[in-house]
């Protein structure tokens, strides 16, 4: 069965395309196995290997091996490198970026971004979204969260809102109308059942 062209950009074949290029293409420093995209991005591994196939074929990854590991970079040394991480950045970017800036904060034990992203994320007809809306579980600090915010709106290009609810709140079976209309709504993880010590 064929996948539906992802509607956050219709011009990839799936949304897999478009969040493990995202991850190669907005961390160009960094070097990614097949196991490690697999992991980040929920994508089986085979499919991560087909896909890693067809970007090295069209030249925008690059590749080496280490023993069994088959790393893979995105190759910034192309003409449509600079453009492609924009358009990148502006659609699949929140799942690439907001990871890694919030891994490192105590406190955080789950995180997902719900509002108009992650409707179109799910393939929910609508415009572009114009911002970014992130649920964090947990008790980070405040300040922390800001910074994150802003750390973030810097790649995306987009305004990043982060709203805290504690975990109690989130995994009461009820109450809360807030999390209830959440939680009938497409929400797309970031970060899920952490918990710190």
């Amino acid at each position: 069965m064929r996948e539906t062209p992802p509607l956050l950009l219709p011009l990839l074949r799936s949304n897999a395309v478009g969040e493990l290029l995202a991850w190669l293409y907005l961390h160009p420093e960094k070097e990614y196995s097949t196991t490690d995209l697999a992991k980040r991005t929920g994508v089986s591994q085979p499919t991560v290997s087909r896909e890693a196939d067809r970007f090295a074929a069209a030249g925008l990854t690059k590749e080496r091996r280490h023993g069994n590991l088959r790393l893979i970079r995105a190759d910034t040394d192309t003409v449509i490198a600079k453009p492609l991480t924009d358009l990148l950045a502006a659609t699949f970017g929140p799942a690439a970026i907001l990871p890694p800036l919030l891994q490192p904060i105590p406190g955080v034990d789950e995180a997902y971004i719900y509002g108009s992203w992650a409707a179109r994320h799910a393939n929910q007809a609508g415009p572009p979204p114009r911002d970014i809306d992130v649920l964090v579980v947990g008790s980070p600090d405040e300040d922390e969260l800001y910074d994150v915010a802003r750390a973030a709106e810097r790649v995306l290009g987009r305004e990043v809102n982060i709203s805290r609810i504690s975990s109690a709140s989130w995994n009461a079976d009820r109450g809360d109308p807030f999390v209830t209309s959440l939680r009938s709504k497409p929400l797309h993880p970031l970060i899920q059942n952490r918990r710190t010590s």
